[in-house]
């Protein structure tokens, strides 16, 4: 799959400026007010009785601060995150060396935590509820279970399937938040604060307009506005205008509503090739030539959430929002098919 300038996902590049972006403290993250508020008073009370906090589960579509939040309730607690991902962990012994190094109060924090093999997740159950590690020593009827204490920790689990998760996972977190698509207002702030640090002279016009094309999401907002001042620097005087954005945009083919051509691919090939749906995920992921949990992870969510694409139990329908986008009269709708 070919990088996209409006995937949510994370990006080689992205990496270099992402740490110099990121909110330090709750009093600085932008957006997800509901989530802000639940976990300062969590913080809060944690830190009144000198306990650790409970373990947290983050779940959302990619891009939208779950790995800046952790990083945040690690800055707010005053203690170091030791970040790790799923598939990263091979060997129950890894986790193990990583669990036995925590200090108290200590955050784990495991991105795609969805993706922990089945020998792998076990470990974490006592060690979550009971702090304890339970390790077999010898084989066949001379083993035996030794039981490890751990400090006292606080893992936080990211995950854009939350739906993947096991159940007796699921319920050893006792804070479970979702992270939603930013309002374009905060899509802003987000984007004159970016601009700020990177020191870019942008327009309070232009900055929405970078906003608009951003999908609800931050990490696609700073990606696009880094675009934008090169474009800026090169073709312009260096200043972000209005006029300047939208060049830039035609250029990187992000029309008004975000989309790029995968989008558009996507929603065409419903509308074309299978007259508007319901298609099932997996003949659409052919058709397309992509991956079917690239279609679901990725390219969906925002589609959804922006009224172009309905997910029925027929499958994929291209709503009457996505004709409009092209210029096409929706078909009259079976209701059955709602």
């Amino acid at each position: 799959m070919t990088e996209r300038v409006v995937a949510g996902g994370r990006v080689e590049e992205d990496a270099q400026y992402e740490a110099g972006l990121r909110p330090r403290s709750l009093n600085e993250y932008i957006g997800q007010y509901r989530v802000r508020d639940n976990l300062e008073v969590s913080i809060e009370a944690a830190r009144g009785r000198a306990e650790a906090l409970d373990h947290i589960l983050l779940y959302g579509p990619p891009g939208l601060g779950k790995t800046t939040l952790a990083y945040v309730i690690g800055n707010e607690m005053g203690v170091p995150v030791r970040a790790t991902a799923g598939p990263v962990i091979e060997k129950p012994g890894d986790l193990a060396a990583m669990l036995t190094n925590l200090q108290q109060h200590e955050v784990l924090f495991i991105d795609e935590i969805h993706r922990l093999a089945p020998a792998i997740e076990e470990i974490l159950y006592p060690a979550m509820e009971d702090y304890e590690l339970d390790i077999v020593i010898g084989q066949g009827p001379s083993a035996r279970s030794v039981k490890v204490p751990l400090q006292r920790f606080t893992l936080i689990g990211a995950t854009t399937r939350a739906g993947l998760l096991t159940s007796p996972l699921r319920a050893r977190f006792g804070i479970v938040h979702r992270l939603d698509f930013y309002e374009a207002a905060d899509i802003e702030e987000i984007v004159r604060r970016s601009a700020r640090i990177l020191g870019v002279v942008i327009d309070d016009e232009a900055g929405k307009e970078v906003a608009r094309r951003s999908r609800g999401t931050p990490r696609i907002a700073n990606r696009l506005l880094r675009r934008v001042r090169d474009y800026a620097q090169v073709r312009a005087d260096g200043r972000i205008t209005v006029e300047v954005a939208r060049a830039a945009m035609k250029l990187l083919e992000v029309d008004d509503q975000g989309f790029d051509d995968v989008d558009r691919k996507l929603l065409l090939t419903i509308i074309e090739k299978f007259s508007g749906g319901p298609v099932g995920v997996n003949s659409l992921a052919a058709a397309v030539s992509e991956e079917k949990d690239a279609i679901e992870d990725i390219y969906e969510p925002f589609l959804i959430q922006a009224g172009f694409l309905d997910r029925t139990p027929r499958g994929r329908i291209a709503t009457a929002r996505a004709y409009e986008y092209f210029g096409l009269t929706a078909p009259g709708r079976d209701s059955r098919l709602w």
